[in-house]
């Protein structure tokens, strides 16, 4: 993920309230209604509040964030940089909540977590239609970043079950007995590209495992996180289980020095993410650190051509390239390099559209910054000596002059250019050129990231190589985007992760536990005997 999805103090300003006229009316008939329905968020203008101990709270901070729609630049919200007085009630009120949370019973949890699946199901579509107001989602890409949340709150469901220790009756009468219980008060630091589903990574995690958690949804588009905060309110969660306050560096910085903070999860760009994860651990907290990403398509001669072109464009260009498990380069291999002119083809006819526009494929980037790096990169390209094949700049949208659109964009390269060497976190898509598979195997091994990777072939023996030579995480065959459903776990390595643990599923409970380990001895017959022992113990 992107470098500049770091935790960063834009210029922090206040402006006067645009008006939402620049909003197509479909977009302001959303806005309104959010704004209506929900307590901690605004899409008119208003303010973004954080949520402590049970009630959202307008902030008395000083400093505040504008949020806007990225493809017409409308104000949405005013995020606040959170106070450190209002930071510090955050943590009380976890604190507090954590001596009787980790206390109720598994059952109890299990409930919570029930009733959350029912309500997010319920109120998906305010979800979705926050998600494209603030990040410029696709509606429908919207829905499936609310819907792999969902599946982790679903999987957490299963507790009762996953949750169960180990005993064993090590000699006789004595018993070993491994238990998990909850680390405390945690956090959880989410990013701009999913915002609903890196929430929905950690919140019910957290909870069911019996720990309280504060969260900061990224300054750029919060309205998600807050409509979450309100659904696990309505769920039952008890007041101080789940906080939510707001800010950059500052922020940041406060939860990886507090020290009642046990874990931190974090999901963003490598400079934040090594700094958190360095901060974090140098006072004795747990942290896991998924960063930056360059994702390889391996594209074979043999692969069935339809099935691989389609994969590829909508992995490389979906939700506008911002996703960490989005293709970024393609390794066309052999003769497959005849595919390119189809692969560019395909590409062509993507619709870029507002993300309510019915038909589009893909939206704006998030923010003017964003766009002038992407465009930066691709312009890179030429001065270095590769060719655009597909050239994605200056792309112009009717109805929304001023959105932060980049159109796709194929790029011809090799290793040493920078549109390779960098995380792009746009639509365009790096082509490599490579003589057999164990070039192609050798590029994706030497590329410091380490997310995943994808082959696209019809031959087993093909898929069976690449699987056990390629050095990354997540490995797709045939299967583009490789994420692992939650029943599974996050397993990105290399320069994409820090930290051993890994998010959801099995290391998502362990994350979020540590073991206590009991050694009890009830002799059978101490109930009747009297006389005692003064031998040395040897427990066989």
């Amino acid at each position: 993920m992107t470098v500049h999805r770091l935790a960063r103090l834009p210029a922090l300003h206040r402006r006067s309230y645009a008006t939402i006229s620049p909003l197509s009316s479909v977009a302001r008939a959303k806005a309104e209604k959010l704004s209506a329905d929900w307590k901690g968020t605004s899409a008119i203008g208003g303010n973004t509040k954080n949520y402590i101990g049970g009630e959202f709270v307008e902030s008395t901070a000083a400093q505040w964030h504008d949020v806007v729609d990225p493809a017409t630049q409308t104000l949405l919200t005013r995020v606040p940089e959170t106070a450190m007085s209002e930071f510090d009630r955050a943590i009380e009120a976890a604190s507090l909540a954590y001596k009787s949370w980790s206390r109720t019973s598994l059952l109890t949890r299990q409930r919570f977590a029930m009733e959350l699946q029912h309500l997010i199901r319920k109120n998906a579509d305010a979800l979705a239609d926050s998600i494209v107001l603030e990040q410029g989602k696709t509606l429908a890409d919207a829905h499936g970043d609310v819907l792999r949340g969902l599946q982790v709150v679903e999987t957490a469901i299963a507790i009762t079950s996953t949750l169960i220790g180990e005993k064993l009756e090590v000699s006789k009468d004595m018993d070993t007995h491994v238990r998990k219980v909850p680390l405390g008060v945690c956090a959880s630091i989410a990013p701009f590209n999913f915002p609903a589903m890196i929430p929905l990574w950690t919140i019910p995690m957290a909870a069911v495992t019996g720990n309280t958690l504060v969260l900061k949804p990224s300054e750029r588009d919060p309205g998600a996180a807050m409509i979450i905060a309100e659904l696990c309110e309505r769920a039952g969660l008890p007041a101080g289980v789940l906080n939510v306050v707001h800010g950059t560096v500052p922020v940041v910085n406060a939860i990886c020095d507090n020290p009642a903070i046990r874990a931190i999860s974090f999901v963003g760009g490598d400079r934040a993410g090594r700094h958190i994860y360095e901060r974090g651990t140098k006072y004795g907290k747990r942290v896991q650190s998924n960063m930056g990403a360059k994702n390889h398509a391996v594209l074979m001669p043999d692969a069935n051509k339809n099935l691989a072109l389609n994969s590829i464009v909508g992995a490389a260009f979906g939700a506008a390239g911002q996703r960490c498990m989005a293709v970024s380069v393609v390794v066309l291999v052999g003769s497959a390099q005849s595919w390119l002119p189809e692969l560019v083809e395909r590409a062509k006819k993507l619709q870029v559209n507002g993300g309510f526009e019915t038909g589009a494929d893909l939206g704006p980037l998030i923010s003017p910054a964003a766009k002038k790096r992407v465009e930066g990169i691709i312009s890179s390209v030429e001065q270095e000596g590769g060719k655009i094949h597909l050239d994605g700049r200056d792309i112009s949208v009717p109805g929304y002059p001023s959105g932060n659109f980049v159109g796709p964009t194929i790029m011809e390269a090799v290793t040493t250019m920078r549109c390779y060497k960098e995380e792009i976190f746009g639509p365009a898509l790096t082509v490599i050129a490579a003589e057999s598979l164990d070039d192609a195997v050798d590029i994706v091994n030497a590329n410091p990231y380490g997310n995943g990777a994808v082959i696209f072939t019809q031959s087993g023996a093909t898929a069976r190589k690449f699987e056990g030579e390629v050095n990354v995480g997540q490995v797709g065959i045939n299967v583009p985007i490789p994420v692992p459903l939650p029943m599974f776990a996050w397993s990105g390595n290399k320069g994409s992760a820090l930290g051993d643990i890994g998010f959801y599923g099995k290391s998502g409970i362990n994350f979020y536990t540590q073991n206590k380990t009991t050694t009890s001895l009830w002799r059978a017959e101490d109930a009747v005997g009297n006389r005692a022992s003064v031998n040395m113990p040897t427990m066989n």
